[in-house]
Order: structure tokens, then C-alpha cells, then sequence
């Protein structure tokens, strides 16, 4: 296990009915800016709920984040805050508006082309402070310092991140706020987080028993409780352990100590910018391929994953490794996400401009033993046609 220094300085206000605590860690002179996507929290209650808490504070809003929070967007954020002289955000939506909030806060401050952060890695000193209201559980934006911001007009997807000064200084988590999501966004939600656990489990062998030992735990509870919580939007029970789940799965904790991957997730990126298809869905579609052309270096990994999360145990390793990977493309089906190009009426000219663009972005030398390399994109995604 490799040396590491672990810090998470979210509060995470967790269960029903809590959105009124928020109120206890915002400053009351704060301008608050709230964010948010397409409109969906109006219509399901959670707007007049932060309204109603924030009842005594000067609010602002800003609307139509969209899914990929695009840049051009974010940017009209960035110059209404500093117009206003907005001091505290409150993000209020999934994933994508928690990544287009910490991409505004650190934009605000930063002096030059705010692009130059995802771009070029630029270093981002101060970030003014803020929050968020989770309504959909998936990407675990709520408890990290990190985000994913595009540029259609120039064919970008890019992360960014510059913590502590972008982790949220607190998150809701209110289980019940996933009643009003569609089954798909649901079935989304646990295949983001699912990936997010083995884009750092699934690696070789490093000795961390603990982070190991967490991780599969963490994939148990998604495989066991993510079904039902597909199908049934009203079991609270299920909702409650997914929420926490996704939450886990990209707080920082599995990757202590650890070399992680995230290959499945650049090449996913490319298939998001090109199709516009949701990004869990792209995950969905590499990962199974990843697996079977990386095998050989994740082999040993991949074999426990079979055993311990799977509870595979018949068979000669490789078909014990096989299985593991065929039940997961199973799970994914089963929370109704497809795992193939064809299921997007998409061929090799997909995978020619996915190639284009990963070498265009410097993306030649992919994953935890930078072995994925154009050629091996090019097989993976071969498998999935």
C-alpha cells in the first residue's frame, strides 16, 4: 500500500426531511446564488423546500445547467456572481450542477481564462464557498473536490479539480428526493457509482486490504439494493443505501493508498461529446470490453472481483474471470442500461473519431499502468460493436 494523506472536509447532513439545517452552515449575510438544471426540482418540491429554509437570505438564481455543464453556460454564472457580488453558492440538482457549481466558484476569483483550469491545469488559489442539495445520487460530486466541465464548440470534455477549495462545505442527502426520478436515472445512478468503485479497485494488487475490503462492499450493496431501487421508486430502504453508496464510491476513500485507473471513464467522455449519450451509459458500454482486453494486467484483481463480489468460485480462473465479467454486463442490463455501440446504431466510424480525438487530447498512454493505448481503445471498442 502507497503512502497517502487522506482529507474531506464535507459535512454530509443525511436523511429526510433536512434540507432546513442548511440554514446552520450558511453565513446569514451571505448573497447566496443558487444553482440548478432544467427546472425539474420546481416540480418536485425540493425548490420550494431550499426557498422556504432560505426565506430570510438574498437570493439569486441561476437555472439550465445543463447535463454536461457546458462552459459557455457556467461562464454567464461566473459574471453574474461577480456582478452581484454573490459570496456563497448553493448548488441544488445532481451531479452535473454540483460540477458546473465548483467550476463557478473557482472561476470567480481566478484571474485569466477560467478554460485554462480543466485546459491546462491551471492552479486555482480560492473558490468562494458553497453547498449542495443533492437530488439524484451517481457521480459522488456531493463529498469531492472534483468536476467535469465541456466546450461543445470545440469538441471538450475535461476534469478539473483543486481541492480544498472545491470540495462542497456541506451536502444534503435526502433519500427521498430520488421518488421523482425516472427509472433510467436511476439505472444511470448505480452504474455511475458501480464504475467509480472499479475504476480504482480494478487495478493489480497493491495491498490494501482495507480499501479492497471497502470497495467490494460498497459493489455488494449496489448490486444487491440497485435493482430493486430501478423498479421501485418508493423503497426508501433501498434509495437510503444507494444514496450513501454513490456517495462512497467517489469520496476519496477507495483511492487511499492505491494507483488507480479511470481509462473507461476518458474514453467515455469521447462517446458523451460525439453522441451525446449519458455518461453512465458510455461507461456501461466500455467497461465490459476494458475488462476483457486488459485482462492479462488486471487478471489477479479481476479474480478476486469474481470470487468476493460475485461469489464466483467454479471453474478454472480464467472462466471464474470470465463470469465476473459477464455477470456484470448482466447487472447492467438488468437496471435497464445497454452495454453495446449497436444499441446506438454506431459502428466503426465511432470508434475512428473516438481514437482521433484521445490522441488529439494527449490521451495515448490510458490507465493504472498506462498500457491503453490507442490500439488497445481500438480492440476494446471493437468488442463492444
Amino acid at each position: 500500500m502507497n503512502n497517502f494523506t487522506y482529507y474531506n472536509p464535507t459535512k454530509i447532513i443525511f436523511g429526510e426531511n433536512t434540507i432546513s439545517r442548511i440554514v446552520r452552515e450558511i453565513p446569514s449575510d451571505a448573497v447566496v446564488l443558487m444553482t440548478y438544471g432544467g427546472g425539474s426540482i420546481k416540480k418536485n418540491g425540493t425548490y420550494d423546500q431550499v426557498k422556504k429554509a432560505l426565506k430570510n437570505y438574498e437570493i439569486l438564481e441561476f437555472g439550465g445547467i445543463e447535463a454536461n455543464p457546458q462552459y459557455s453556460t457556467l461562464m454567464k454564472a461566473v459574471e453574474l456572481c461577480r456582478d452581484k457580488q454573490v459570496d456563497f453558492l448553493l448548488a441544488v440538482g445532481g451531479g452535473s450542477v454540483i460540477d458546473g457549481t465548483k467550476f463557478i466558484a473557482a472561476a470567480v476569483p481566478f484571474e485569466g481564462d477560467p478554460w485554462d483550469m480543466p485546459a491546462k491545469g491551471a492552479k486555482v488559489e480560492k473558490a468562494l464557498p458553497f453547498g449542495a442539495v443533492l437530488t439524484l445520487p451517481a457521480t459522488g460530486s456531493e463529498m469531492n473536490a472534483f468536476a467535469v466541465v465541456s466546450r461543445k464548440e470545440i469538441g471538450k470534455k475535461l476534469s478539473f479539480g483543486a481541492p480544498p477549495h472545491t470540495f462542497p462545505q456541506f451536502s444534503v442527502l435526502d433519500p427521498s428526493f430520488t421518488r421523482t426520478l425516472s427509472a433510467r436515472q436511476r439505472g444511470n445512478g448505480v452504474t455511475d457509482a458501480f464504475i467509480h468503485v472499479t475504476e480504482q479497485y480494478l487495478t493489480y494488487p497493491q495491498g490494501a486490504a482495507v480499501t479492497d475490503r471497502m470497495a467490494e462492499g460498497i459493489l455488494k450493496v449496489l448490486i444487491d439494493e440497485g435493482p430493486e431501487y430501478v423498479r421501485e421508486s418508493g423503497d426508501m430502504k433501498a434509495a437510503a443505501n444507494i444514496v450513501w453508496a454513490a456517495s462512497m464510491a467517489l469520496n476519496g476513500l477507495l483511492a487511499t493508498g492505491v494507483v488507480t485507473d479511470w481509462a473507461t471513464h476518458s474514453i467515455g467522455h469521447e462517446l458523451t461529446v460525439l453522441h451525446n449519450i449519458d455518461h453512465a451509459r458510455t461507461l456501461a458500454i466500455i467497461w465490459p470490453g476494458m475488462m476483457k482486453v486488459m485482462q492479462e494486467e488486471k487478471r489477479d484483481k479481476l479474480l478476486q472481483f469474481a470470487q468476493r463480489v460475485w461469489d464466483v468460485r467454479a471453474g478454472s480462473e480464467q472462466e471464474q474471470i470470465e463470469e465476473g465479467i459477464r455477470r456484470t454486463e448482466e447487472f447492467f442490463n438488468s437496471l435497464q442500461v445497454p452495454t453495446r455501440l449497436s444499441d446506438y446504431d454506431l459502428g466503426e466510424d465511432t470508434i475512428d473519431k473516438i481514437i482521433e480525438n484521445l490522441k488529439d487530447n494527449g490521451f495515448t498512454a490510458l490507465g493504472e499502468q498506462k498500457k491503453v493505448t490507442p490500439e488497445k481503445v481500438r480492440s476494446i471498442l471493437s468488442h463492444r460493436l
